[in-house]
C-alpha cells in the first residue's frame, strides 16, 4: 500500500503555500509604504471631528489654528486637552530649533505637545549649558565621529573616566595623586551610566550646521541613529528619502533606545508621539489620492 499522499492533496498544499508567501508579500509591501498603520496609538476621533469642524482658536494667542497653536505649544479649543494621550519618556528631550525654521511646518511641537514634562525647545542661539553634564547628555546626529545607540552606556562610561582624571590636581605628590584617581575611578564605576538628556536639532538639513558647529554642542557625544525612511508629506528637495522629520527622528530614537539600552520589549509605549504625525499624514495621504486641494492648504 502506499503511504505517499495523493497527487489532489499535494497540489493543495503547494496552492496553499504559494497563497500564504503572496499574503506575506503583500503584507511586507503594504508596511513598507505605510510604516505607521500598525501603531499602538490612542482613539483620533477628536481630531477627526477637530479635521470636520475646521480651525479653531488658541485659548492663549487667540491665533486661528488646525488641531493645535504651534506658537504656544498648546491643543486648540475644539482639541480638549484631557482627549489627548500622554506620553511617559525615559529621559528628558531638548530641541534646538532653528529661527528660520517655520513654526508651523515643524514637527517638532508634536513631542512636547504629547510629553510636555519631558520635552523643551530652545529657539538658536539659545542654548542650555551642558559642559557639564557631557557624561550624561548626547546629541543626535550623523557624522564620522557619531556612535550608535547601542554603544552609548560605554561612551558614557568613558566620559565618567575621563572626567574624574581631569579634575585631580596636577600638583598633588604623583603617589598621592595617583591613589586619588585610584580611588575615584573606581568610585566612577558604580555611577549611573545612564543618558539622562537626548538633544535634536529643528531645522531643514540646510540649515542645521550653524547649530551642529556652536561650540556650546561640540563636546557632546553624537548619536546616529539606524537607517529609516521618512513618510513626511514635506520632504526636502534633493534630499534622500532617510532624511527623517524631528518628531521621526525622536520617535525612532526612543524605540531603540528602548530596545538597545534599557533591554525591554517594545510594545508600543511611544507610539502616540506621532498621534498628531500619523492622523496628518493620513489625511494628506487621501487629499492626494482625492485631488483634494482644500485640504492639503488646510494642513500646510
Amino acid at each position: 500500500m502506499s503511504v505517499n499522499p495523493p497527487i489532489f492533496l499535494k497540489d493543495k498544499e503547494e496552492n496553499n503555500s504559494k497563497f500564504v508567501e503572496i499574503q506575506q508579500s503583500q503584507t511586507t509591501s503594504i508596511a513598507a509604504e505605510d510604516p505607521l498603520q500598525n501603531l499602538c496609538l490612542a482613539s483620533q476621533e477628536v481630531l477627526q471631528k477637530a479635521q470636520q469642524s475646521g480651525r479653531s482658536k488658541c485659548l492663549k494667542c487667540g491665533g486661528s489654528r488646525m488641531f493645535y497653536c504651534y506658537t504656544c505649544y498648546v491643543p486648540v479649543e475644539n482639541v480638549p486637552i484631557e482627549q489627548m494621550p500622554l506620553v511617559k519618556l525615559p529621559l528628558k528631550i531638548d530641541i534646538i530649533k532653528h529661527p528660520n525654521e517655520t513654526d508651523g511646518k515643524s514637527t517638532a511641537v508634536h513631542a512636547k505637545l504629547l510629553a510636555p514634562e519631558f520635552v523643551n525647545i530652545y529657539t538658536y542661539p539659545c542654548i542650555p549649558e551642558y559642559e557639564e553634564k557631557d557624561h550624561e547628555v548626547a546629541l543626535v546626529f550623523p557624522g564620522p565621529k557619531s556612535i550608535s545607540i547601542k554603544d552609548l552606556s560605554f561612551h558614557l562610561q568613558k566620559r565618567i573616566q575621563n572626567n574624574v582624571r581631569d579634575k585631580n590636581d596636577p600638583e598633588k605628590p604623583s603617589v598621592k595623586r595617583k591613589k586619588t584617581e585610584e580611588q575615584d575611578l573606581n568610585d566612577s564605576k558604580g555611577q549611573d551610566t545612564t543618558l539622562k538628556k537626548i538633544i535634536f536639532i529643528d531645522s531643514t538639513w540646510n540649515q542645521t550646521n550653524k547649530i551642529f558647529t556652536d561650540e556650546r554642542l561640540q563636546g557632546l557625544l553624537q548619536v546616529e541613529l539606524k537607517t529609516r525612511k521618512t513618510c513626511f508629506w514635506r520632504h526636502q528637495k534633493g534630499k534622500p528619502d532617510t532624511f527623517l522629520s524631528t518628531i521621526e527622528a525622536i520617535y525612532y530614537f526612543l524605540v531603540d533606545y528602548h530596545t538597545d539600552i534599557l533591554k525591554e520589549k517594545y510594545q508600543g509605549q511611544y507610539d502616540n508621539l506621532l498621534f498628531f504625525y500619523s492622523f496628518m499624514y493620513q489625511l494628506i495621504k487621501n487629499a492626494k489620492c482625492s485631488g483634494d486641494k482644500e485640504m492639503r492648504k488646510l494642513i500646510h
